[in-house]
């Protein structure tokens, strides 16, 4: 276990990664990702190997089909992560780039420069490709990282954090940049999270109970989403096919994950079609569903046992598995009240033919990212162009939503003068 000696001296080899990585050139930075992607791709039978050993021990441990989906390796998401390492090596560099440069009356020019964060302690549960996108994240935008996997992935997180190090040495960076340490209780955690005086931010990427409590007990400035209770309103302007192309997407593509479909609002002009046509699918794909009063007899006949009745604790839920809650409203207004008062600020979306309805829609609903016409599961850091992503941000202050290189960074004003002073 990390006592807190350990956490202290483990935050100071961070810090003093911070002035050499970000000093260092992008073309360094960009090698190093560089050699990251090609150390994987050599190392593909040990990293599946590793992780095969981290499925069967959590199997044992009667960990459940989605958290085992979440921690699950294979070829195809090896090749989706190294082809995002190779996206971010090939994104501008964020650091030093000068925005809002003026000239004021005074003849004093001002801009505001791109610097790094500052040492982040980056906290995930079961989730190897985490740990390696967040490296990724944090290296290109000069910011040394502490990774602390969850237990269910530690070998194969080990696995990768030992080609992490071994990357950033061939390009000539501290390995210190980035540091894997050891699977340790929650306890522990504590002696990180009170290390203000090293750490700037601590980014938590797991289940509602491990971020409030890395919320409850940091002293440090905390990233975070409880949790992703998701909607999509079903209009009664909506196109049908696209509105069950888009419910099937959110619900289906990965269940487990934060940007998944949890509940769907169906305008009552359009439910009884919609509802019947969607039954039938839910029953081949295996989905439950939770309903409301109204909607309970339009799928109940289909769906038999894989239908009841919605409980009032369910509108709050995010089950990140295949149960879907919902619910028919008399009125838009009604569902921007349900998605108001059960919502997490997530992500939310209306499928509507109507423009202006759409326009309505982006302007009251509060949420990190807010679709018109397209599935939540977009929600993501490398669908809406950041390259990849660290996380997502249901938080206002530095970041809401993705969080891409930018979010890694924060701006200094610099001023250039002839002289000036102030009297």
């Amino acid at each position: 276990m990390t006592d807190a000696l350990n956490a202290i001296s483990i935050a100071q080899k961070g810090r003093a990664a911070l002035s050499p990585i970000g000093e260092s050139g992008q073309d360094v930075r960009n090698q190093a990702l560089l050699h990251l992607v090609g150390l994987i791709d050599k190392n593909r039978a040990n990293i599946l190997a590793g992780n095969q050993n981290d499925l069967e021990n959590a199997l044992a441990d009667g960990v459940s089909s989605p958290i085992l989906d979440r921690l699950r390796l294979t070829d195809e998401r090896l090749n989706d992560l190294t082809y995002n390492i190779s996206k971010v090596a090939s994104l501008p560099d964020p650091l030093g780039e000068i925005e809002d440069f003026r000239t004021l009356e005074n003849g004093l020019t001002v801009g505001r420069m791109r610097v790094p964060l500052g040492l982040i302690l980056f906290i995930c549960e079961a989730r190897p490709g985490a740990v390696v996108e967040a490296a990724a994240m944090a290296l290109k935008s000069g910011n040394p990282i502490i990774i602390k996997p969850g237990k269910e992935a530690s070998l194969s997180s080990y696995i990768l954090g030992d080609l992490i190090s071994e990357a950033l040495d061939l390009a000539g960076l501290p390995k210190a940049a980035v540091q894997v340490i050891g699977s340790i209780e929650r306890d522990a955690l504590k002696d990180f999270l009170v290390l203000s005086d090293y750490i700037d931010l601590v980014i938590p990427r797991g289940g509602e109970g491990l971020i409030r409590f890395v919320a409850e007990n940091s002293r440090i400035p905390v990233l975070k989403h409880y949790k992703g209770v998701c909607h999509l309103y079903a209009d009664e302007y909506a196109s049908l096919d696209m509105a069950i192309s888009l419910i099937l997407d959110g619900k289906l593509s990965r269940c487990a994950a934060c940007n998944a479909l949890e509940c769907l609002l169906v305008h009552k002009d359009i439910a009884l079609e919609l509802l019947k046509r969607l039954a039938p699918e839910f029953v081949k794909n295996n989905v439950s569903v939770r309903a409301s009063e109204e909607a309970l007899p339009f799928l109940i006949e289909v769906m038999g046992k894989k239908v009841s009745l919605a409980q009032q604790a369910d509108w709050d839920k995010e089950y990140l598995d295949l149960i879907l809650n919902v619910k028919i409203v008399d009125s838009f207004a009604d569902a921007l009240e349900h998605i108001q008062r059960h919502g997490s600020n997530h992500t939310e979306a209306i499928v509507t033919k109507d423009l202006e309805r759409a326009r309505q829609f982006l302007r009251s609903v509060d949420a990190s990212c807010v679709m018109v016409n397209a599935s939540t599961r977009l929600n993501d850091g490398g669908v809406l162009g950041l390259g990849a992503e660290i996380g997502i941000s249901t938080s206002k202050l530095q970041a809401y939503g993705p969080m891409g290189l930018k979010e890694l960074t924060t701006r200094k004003f610099v001023v250039l003068g002839e002289g000036h002073t102030r009297s």
